[in-house]
C-alpha cells in the first residue's frame, strides 16, 4: 500500500514538473496598444467619405501622436481640429498629459472616444513630421485613402532616435558642461559635470528603451551621475586638485531638469487648459523632488558636501564670449537630448546663445532681477523663434523651450532640498522661493511673445 503511495506521489510530481516545463507565459502589456488598422472597414475609401467612427479615430491617432511629443495641450488641440474640419467634423477635447478624451460630431450624429499613451516624453523631430502631415491634410485630406493616412501615421510612428544612448549621453555631457560655466563654474567643474551628466544620461537613455519605469529611470540615471562626479573628484583630488572646485556635482544631474513640462504646463495654464497645465507641472514638480532628492541622499551616503563656485578671475570681454558659447553648447546639447535633428538644435542653439548671454548681461552688468531678466530673456527667444520659423518650417516649440531650459535654476532647486535636509528650512525657502520666480518668468516670456506674434494665439476662440 505504501509503495503503490510513493508511486502516486512520484507519478503526480512528474506531472507537475511537465506542466511547469511546457507552460508558456504569457506577458500581457499593462497598456493596450490600439491596432489602427483593425479600425478601418474598407482602405481604399477617401476620408471625406468614411464612417464618423473612422473620421473620428484619425483625429485622435493625431491629437494622441501630437501628445507622445511632448507638446502642449493647446497644440495638440489645434492639431486635432485642423484634421476634423478638413473631413468634415467638429471636435471637442479634454487633454491631460498622457490622455485625450474628445467627441465629434457630424451633424446630428456624435462619436466620444477616450485614448491613452503609457507615458510622456519628448521627441522634436517626430513633432516636425507631424506638423507636415497635418500641413499636407489640410490641403489635399479629403483627398486621401484610409490607408493612404494610417500609412503615413504609421511610417511616423514607427520612426527611430536619431541618436543612439552613447550620443544622448555625450549631449547631455556638453551641455551640463556648458551649463555648469554658466553658473559660475571654472574648468574642473566644468569637466567633473560633462563625466558626471554623460554617463548618467546614458544609463538613463538606456533605461527609458528598456521601457523601465519613470521613477526608477530617474533615480538610476541621477545616483550614476553623482557617482561618477564623486569619483572623479576623489581622483583629481589626489592628485592635487583643491577641493574648492567640488560645487560641480551640483551640475553633473542638471540633464534630469523637466524643461518641456514646466514650460508647456505654465503655457497651457495662461490658455485656461487646466487639466493639462497642473498634470505638466505635477509631473515637472515630481521629476525635480526626485532628482534633487537622489543627489543630495548619495552626496550624505559618500560624506560629500560641495559648497560654493569660486569666483572666477576674468575680463568682461572674455566672459560674454565664453557666455554665448557655452550657451549655444548647452541648447544644443539640450535639443539633441529630445531628438533634434542636428540642424534644429543648431537653429535652437543660436536662439538660446543669445538670449541666454542678454539674460546674463541683465543680471550682471544691468542690475536686473534674475526673474525679470528670465522673462526678458524668454521673450527675446519666442520672438527669434516665431521671425525664424516661416524659413525653418521647424515647430516653434522645438526652438524655443530648449533655448530657454538653459535658464532653468536647476541649482537653486537643488540647494533648497539641501538645506531643507539640514533642517536650515529659512535658507530652503529662499532658494526655493527664487526658482519658483524664475520658473514662473521663464514660460510666461514664451506666452508674451507668442501673444505678440501670434494672432490665434492671444484668442480664447
Amino acid at each position: 500500500m505504501s509503495e503503490e503511495k510513493s508511486e502516486n506521489a512520484r507519478a503526480s510530481m512528474r506531472t507537475r514538473v511537465e506542466n511547469e516545463n511546457n507552460r508558456q507565459e504569457v506577458v500581457h502589456l499593462h497598456h493596450m496598444k490600439v491596432k489602427w488598422r483593425k479600425t478601418v472597414h474598407d482602405e481604399n475609401i477617401r476620408t471625406i467619405d468614411a464612417s464618423l467612427r473612422e473620421r473620428t479615430l484619425i483625429v485622435g491617432r493625431v491629437g494622441l501622436m501630437m501628445l507622445e511629443c511632448g507638446t502642449g495641450a493647446w497644440r495638440v488641440l489645434d492639431a486635432m481640429d485642423r484634421i476634423a474640419r478638413r473631413m468634415g467634423l467638429t471636435c471637442t477635447a479634454d487633454i491631460g498629459l498622457v490622455s485625450i478624451s474628445y467627441t465629434c460630431l457630424d451633424g446630428e450624429q456624435s462619436c466620444a472616444v477616450s485614448l491613452s499613451i503609457p507615458t510622456t516624453g519628448i521627441n522634436t523631430d517626430k513633432l516636425q513630421h507631424l506638423e507636415k502631415f497635418i500641413y499636407e491634410f489640410r490641403e489635399r485630406g479629403h483627398q486621401m485613402t484610409l490607408k493612404e493616412v494610417h500609412d503615413w501615421l504609421d511610417s511616423i510612428s514607427t520612426l527611430k532616435g536619431n541618436y543612439s544612448a552613447f550620443q544622448v549621453g555625450f549631449a547631455a555631457g556638453f551641455a551640463c558642461f556648458g551649463f555648469t560655466f554658466l553658473l559660475g563654474g571654472g574648468l574642473p567643474e566644468m569637466i567633473m559635470a560633462l563625466l558626471g551628466a554623460m554617463c548618467g544620461n546614458w544609463l538613463k537613455s538606456t533605461l527609458a528603451r528598456k521601457h523601465i519605469s519613470l521613477v526608477l529611470n530617474t533615480v538610476a540615471g541621477v545616483a550614476f551621475a553623482c557617482v561618477v562626479s564623486i569619483a572623479g573628484y576623489r581622483i583629481a583630488e589626489a592628485f592635487g586638485l583643491s577641493p574648492v572646485h567640488e560645487a560641480g556635482y551640483i551640475c553633473a544631474m542638471l540633464f534630469i531638469i523637466p524643461g518641456f513640462p514646466l514650460i508647456t504646463g505654465n503655457m497651457d495654464l495662461a490658455k485656461s487648459h487646466m487639466r493639462s497645465g497642473l498634470e505638466r507641472m505635477a509631473y515637472a514638480i515630481m521629476i525635480i523632488t526626485i532628482a534633487t532628492f537622489t543627489g543630495w541622499l548619495t552626496a550624505q551616503f559618500l560624506g560629500f558636501h560641495p559648497k560654493d563656485f569660486v569666483a572666477l578671475d576674468m575680463g568682461k570681454t572674455e566672459e560674454v564670449f565664453l557666455w554665448l558659447v557655452c550657451s549655444f553648447l548647452g541648447v544644443y546639447g539640450f535639443s539633441m537630448m529630445y531628438n533634434s535633428p542636428r540642424k534644429m538644435a543648431a537653429t535652437a542653439g543660436v536662439i538660446g546663445a543669445i538670449a541666454n548671454t542678454t539674460r546674463l548681461l541683465l543680471v550682471n552688468f544691468g542690475g536686473m532681477t534674475p526673474a525679470f531678466a528670465a522673462f526678458i530673456g524668454a521673450t527675446m527667444a519666442g520672438c527669434m523663434g516665431a521671425a525664424i520659423r516661416p524659413r525653418t518650417h521647424y515647430p516653434r516649440i522645438s526652438m524655443t523651450v530648449p533655448s530657454i531650459v538653459i535658464m532653468v535654476p536647476g541649482m537653486f532647486m537643488y540647494k533648497a532640498i539641501y538645506f531643507f535636509g539640514t533642517n536650515d528650512f529659512t535658507t530652503g525657502l529662499s532658494w526655493l522661493i527664487k526658482a519658483c520666480f524664475i520658473v514662473l518668468a521663464l514660460p510666461m516670456g514664451l506666452v508674451f511673445a507668442r501673444i505678440l506674434t501670434d494672432k490665434r494665439f492671444r484668442r480664447n476662440y
